[in-house]
């Protein structure tokens, strides 16, 4: 069995909840105190950057 292509499957799967939760609670948060609004969006921005960087990475190693 092709053990690379799950792996590279989970990855996948994990990345995608990470920016769900990411942009969850980042919507919750600007709920709660709009006036951070920029601030919890640039930290978002990077924080997701990051997720998906970190993704590419364990897929290309995968």
């Amino acid at each position: 069995m092709e053990l690379h292509l799950i792996g590279a499957g989970l990855i996948v799967i994990g990345a995608g909840i990470g920016l769900g939760q990411i942009g969850s609670k980042a919507m919750e948060s600007i709920a709660r105190q709009p006036e951070a609004a920029g601030k919890i969006q640039t930290a978002m921005i990077i924080i997701g950057a990051l997720l998906e960087g970190l993704a590419f990475g364990a897929l290309i190693l995968g």
